[in-house]
C-alpha cells in the first residue's frame, strides 16, 4: 500500500485524492492523518519540511508536495492527467496558478490561526489577498474548458475554489459568476469532487 500523509481540510491533499480517485487508484492508497504542528510527528522524518501532502512509497520512499505526487500518480497510471506537447505546460500552468491561490488562502487562514491578533501585519495580508484576487479575476475572464476527464489543472483549480468556500464562506463568488458556473459544472461532471469534500 501507499499511504498519504495528509488532513482532510488541506486542498492539496484533497487534490491528490480527487485524482487518485480519477485514477483507478484509491484502493492502493492508505490515508493517515498528519499534525503538521505536533514536533513529535513522525511526518517530520518522513518528509524534512513536515509539509502535507506526503506520499510513502512500499519501499518507503517519500514524495512530496502535491505536484510531484501527482506526477507520480499519473505515472504509474499510463498518464491521463498530464497530457502531452503544448497541452502539458497549459495544465501545469493552471496547476500552478490554482496551487498559488490555495497557498495565499492558506497563508491568511493560519495568521490568523497562529498569531494573535496585535501581532498580524495588515500588509502582509493584503498582499496575499491581492494574490488571490489577481488570480480569480485572471481565470474568471477566461475559464478553462476540459474535455470528459479532468486534467492536473482542472483538479487543482476545483480544489483552490473548494478551499474558499471552506475557510472564506464562499465570498470569492459574488464577483466571479463564470467562475462558479465552471465549478458546478465540474462538480456535476466529477463525482470525486464531492467524495473529498471536507465535511468537519
Amino acid at each position: 500500500m501507499l499511504v498519504l500523509r495528509s488532513s482532510p481540510a488541506s486542498p492539496f491533499g484533497r487534490k491528490v485524492k480527487m485524482a487518485a480517485l480519477e485514477l483507478g487508484l484509491m484502493d492502493r492508497i492508505e490515508i493517515v492523518a498528519a499534525d503538521t504542528t505536533d514536533p513529535s510527528e513522525p511526518l517530520r522524518q518522513q518528509n524534512p519540511l513536515g509539509k502535507i501532502p506526503t506520499l510513502i512509497l512500499e519501499d518507503g520512499t517519500t514524495l512530496f508536495d502535491s505536484r510531484v505526487i501527482l506526477d507520480y500518480l499519473d505515472h504509474i497510471s499510463g498518464g491521463r492527467l498530464i497530457p502531452a506537447g503544448q497541452e502539458r505546460f497549459l495544465q501545469l500552468r493552471l496547476q500552478a496558478l490554482a496551487d498559488g491561490i490555495a497557498d495565499a488562502a492558506l497563508l491568511q487562514v493560519y495568521e490568523g490561526r497562529f498569531r494573535p491578533e496585535e501581532g498580524r501585519n495588515p500588509n502582509w495580508l493584503s498582499h496575499q489577498q491581492g494574490k488571490v484576487a489577481r488570480g480569480l479575476a485572471a481565470l474568471e475572464a477566461a475559464p478553462p474548458a476540459f474535455p470528459d476527464r479532468p486534467r492536473i489543472g482542472e483538479i487543482t483549480l476545483a480544489c483552490a475554489l473548494g478551499y474558499l468556500d471552506l475557510r472564506f464562506a464562499g465570498k470569492w463568488r459574488a464577483a466571479h459568476p463564470a467562475l462558479v458556473a465552471w465549478l458546478d459544472d465540474f462538480a456535476a461532471r466529477v463525482p470525486a469532487f464531492e467524495t473529498t469534500r471536507f465535511k468537519g
